[in-house]
C-alpha cells in the first residue's frame, strides 16, 4: 500500500453505469483493480489495453502505482471507469499530462447511457410484432 512519505493522486472515472475511484502513488507500475491484479480482474487483453492507456501516452507505466476500486456496470464499462480516473489522477499529478490526455480524449466523460424503455413497447425501441389483421 502507499508510503506516508509517498504522495496519493485521486480520480473518479465514469463510464456508463461504472464508477471507478482511483488512486496513484509513486512506485514501479503494478496496477490493482479491486484488490485484484489487472491480469485476474480484466480477463480479456483488450481491457488491459484500455485502462493502461493513459499510462503508456505519458511514458509513466513504470513510475506508478494503480489502486482502483470500480463499482456498477459490466467489464467494458468498468474499464473505460477505471482508465476515465486513471487520466484525472495523472492529470493531479502532473498538469503537464493535460494536453496529451485531453488530445487523445481520456479526460471526457463518455456521455452515452442506456436509453430508457417507453411504454408501449417491449424495450427503449422494439416495437411488438405488427399484425395488420
Amino acid at each position: 500500500m502507499a508510503n506516508k512519505d509517498n504522495i496519493v493522486y485521486y480520480g473518479t472515472g465514469r463510464r456508463k453505469s461504472s464508477i471507478a475511484r482511483v488512486r496513484v502513488v509513486e512506485g514501479s507500475g503494478k496496477i490493482t483493480v479491486n484488490g485484484k491484479d489487472i491480469d485476474e480482474f480484466f480477463g480479456l487483453e483488450t481491457l488491459k489495453v484500455i485502462v493502461r492507456q493513459p499510462l503508456s501516452v505519458t511514458n509513466t507505466a513504470s513510475k506508478y502505482d494503480v489502486i482502483a476500486t470500480v463499482k456498477g456496470g459490466g467489464a467494458t464499462g468498468q474499464a473505460g471507469a477505471v482508465r476515465h480516473g486513471l487520466a484525472r489522477a495523472l492529470n493531479e499529478a502532473n498538469a503537464e499530462f493535460r494536453p496529451i490526455l485531453k488530445s487523445n480524449g481520456f479526460l471526457t466523460r463518455d456521455p452515452r447511457m442506456k436509453e430508457r424503455k417507453k411504454y408501449g413497447l417491449k424495450k427503449a425501441r422494439k416495437a411488438p410484432q405488427f399484425s395488420k389483421r
